[in-house]
């Protein structure tokens, strides 16, 4: 509540309807006087912000010390004096993918240092390892051409350099092109081919991305997989954003028999638990990179054990909200922990090939 003065008058500026003390019941506007001076606006600034500030911290303090309280709160109608879950969605997830992209590059998950130069005993332990492999597919030329590159001493070798990748001499991620050179050999090999034995639409459109991409990436392979990877990485948000609906969906699922809770409470509660994964994957991370900067050896324990905190918190929040015996409730814990195991693979396989098709 503001200290601006109240209006003499009684009809709300904002719609016109008659005002019954200080707030208007129709729209929530206050009925004070418009003029107000920049103190008033500052006050009113931090007021705000301090009034976020509670109902966040109040929020968060529920959220991690009682799983499934606040989504009990929210069916049972108890939300004025806690942030709103979609509001609290917004925000946590906000500050866990600014974190998340600022700590965590796509170059750190492709192959590294391609480009190092490698000493004469590094070269003589690859080609002895090549020449092991060649024992057992003696028709590979392409074991023959490193192995006598590697031992060339009039010549520097490269990590790149001995990696051994199919025809197209490109990819580090394969998608089936087989060895094709380009688009039109492939779809005259298809053609030449019995409508039997000719590659059907998916495995088309797979071979023709992998062509695509050995042609595209020829002259700089290792790029590949980074491009892939930062491709999937800023599409995080929208696979975790659509797994939501689904998650839902599976307790609901579960929950058949439970008429009582209607999708939207499954929803709530689904919400609640992603806002509490963000934290904890957060002090995760942090305890991971506290454990890099110091060295302390027993923070690997911790992480561990912070990070499976997150299935002893569904138990907990499941048994509070759905109020089921423990029997019941590990039975269906079990249930949803494998159903949206395999939702997250399907969604992570989809977004990752759609990255790739994306580069």
């Amino acid at each position: 509540m503001s200290h601006i003065p109240l209006r003499k008058e009684k009809d709300c500026l904002n719609c016109g309807t008659t005002v019954q003390g200080r707030y208007c019941h129709q729209c929530g506007q206050e009925n004070v006087v418009p003029k107000e001076t920049f103190w008033h606006m500052v006050t009113h600034f931090f007021y705000d912000i301090t009034h976020f500030d509670s109902s966040f911290f109040h929020t968060i303090h529920h959220l991690i010390l009682k799983p499934g309280f606040l989504s009990e709160e929210y069916m049972k109608g108890r939300r004025a004096k806690y942030l709103h879950p979609i509001r609290m969605y917004v925000f946590t997830s906000a500050i866990f993918f600014l974190l998340f992209f600022t700590f965590f590059k796509p170059e750190n998950g492709a192959p590294q240092n391609n480009s190092q130069k490698l000493t004469w005993p590094e070269r003589t332990e690859q080609a002895a390892s090549f020449r092991e492999k060649l024992t057992k597919d003696s028709s590979n030329p392409r074991l023959r051409e490193k192995i006598t590159l590697l031992l060339d001493s009039s010549r520097e070798v490269f990590v790149r350099d001995t990696i051994i990748r199919n025809q197209g001499e490109g990819l580090q991620i394969e998608f089936g092109g087989d060895g094709y050179q380009s688009l039109e050999q492939y779809d005259s090999v298809q053609r030449s081919l019995p409508s039997s034995e000719r590659d059907n639409w998916l495995e088309r459109r797979f071979v023709r991305m992998d062509i695509t991409i050995s042609q595209k990436y020829r002259d700089n392979p290792e790029q590949v997989t980074i491009k892939i990877l930062e491709g999937f990485y800023h599409r995080l948000p929208y696979m975790l954003f659509i797994s939501l609906p689904l998650y839902a969906l599976i307790l609901r699922l579960v929950y058949v028999r439970r008429r009582q809770y209607f999708y939207a409470d499954h929803g709530v509660f689904t919400i609640h638990l992603y806002i509490f994964s963000f934290i904890n994957l957060l002090v995760t991370f942090a305890l991971g990179k506290l454990q890099e900067v110091t060295g302390w050896n027993f923070l690997t324990a911790v992480v561990i054990i912070v990070f499976f905190g997150m299935a002893v918190y569904l138990l907990l929040a499941m048994r509070r909200f759905y109020r089921q015996g423990w029997a019941k409730t590990i039975l269906k814990f079990l249930i949803v922990s494998l159903l949206s195991l395999a939702m997250m693979m399907i969604l992570f396989l989809a977004f990752l090939l759609f990255s790739a098709a994306s580069i």
